[in-house]
C-alpha cells in the first residue's frame, strides 16, 4: 500500500471515513490538520491569526513532502487541493480519492454544534449563511478536487455502522485501484 489522500470539502467525512477506513486496512491514519498543528507547535486557528494563511501553507506543503513515504491514509484540509501544486503533487505521491456527498449533507453536518465548534469560520454564522458559504466554495473548489484519480460517494457516514459498511466498500475500492494502474481520468465510484 501507499499513501491514500482523501480530498474533499469539509464535513464530507474524511475525518471519520479517514479512521475507519484506516482500521479496516490495518494501516495508520493522520490527519494533515493535526499533523500541521504539532508541526507548528500550535492551532490552525493560532497559525493563521499570527502568522496568515500564506504561512499556513507553506507547512501544509512541507507536511506533505513529509509524508512521501507515509504508508496510510491521510485525511486532507478542505482547502490543501486548492493550493500550490498540492493535487499534482498528492497524484504523484500515492491516491488521491474525492470524497463526495451532497450539499445538503454536508450543510447539514457543519451546522451541528461539534462541527462548529471544530471550525471557528462557522461558529458565527447562521445556517442561511453556512449554505450560502458551501455553495459558492464547493463550486469553487470542485475543479481542483476533480483532480483526484477517484471519486467515492461518503453520504452514508451518518451513524457507525453505515461509516464501516461505507470504509469496507473503498477499503475494496482501493484494494483493486491499487492493483491496477490507475487512469488519468478518474473514476466516479458510490453506492452499491
Amino acid at each position: 500500500m501507499s499513501t491514500v489522500f482523501l480530498i474533499g470539502f469539509p464535513g464530507c467525512g474524511k475525518t471519520t471515513l479517514g479512521v475507519e477506513l484506516a482500521r479496516v486496512m490495518n494501516c495508520a491514519f493522520i490527519d494533515l490538520d493535526d499533523y500541521i498543528e504539532r508541526l507548528a507547535g500550535q492551532s490552525i486557528v493560532n497559525i493563521f491569526a499570527d502568522n496568515g494563511e500564506d504561512y499556513f501553507r507553506r507547512l501544509e506543503k512541507k507536511a506533505l513532502r513529509d509524508l512521501s513515504t507515509f504508508d496510510g491514509i491521510v485525511a486532507c484540509g478542505g482547502g490543501t487541493p486548492c493550493h500550490d501544486d498540492n493535487m499534482e503533487l498528492m497524484n504523484s505521491m500515492g491516491t488521491t480519492v474525492w470524497l463526495t456527498t451532497s450539499e445538503e449533507r454536508i450543510i447539514s453536518r457543519l451546522c451541528l454544534p461539534e462541527h462548529r465548534a471544530k471550525r471557528p469560520q462557522f461558529a458565527t454564522l447562521t445556517d442561511e449563511e453556512i449554505a450560502t458559504y458551501v455553495h459558492n466554495a464547493v463550486a469553487q473548489r470542485s475543479p481542483y478536487y476533480a483532480q483526484a484519480q477517484l471519486q467515492f460517494d461518503s453520504t452514508d457516514i451518518e451513524t457507525a455502522a453505515e461509516t464501516s459498511v461505507t470504509a469496507r466498500r473503498l477499503s475494496k475500492v482501493l484494494d483493486t485501484n491499487l492493483h491496477q494502474s490507475i487512469p488519468s481520468n478518474n473514476r466516479k465510484l458510490g453506492k452499491k
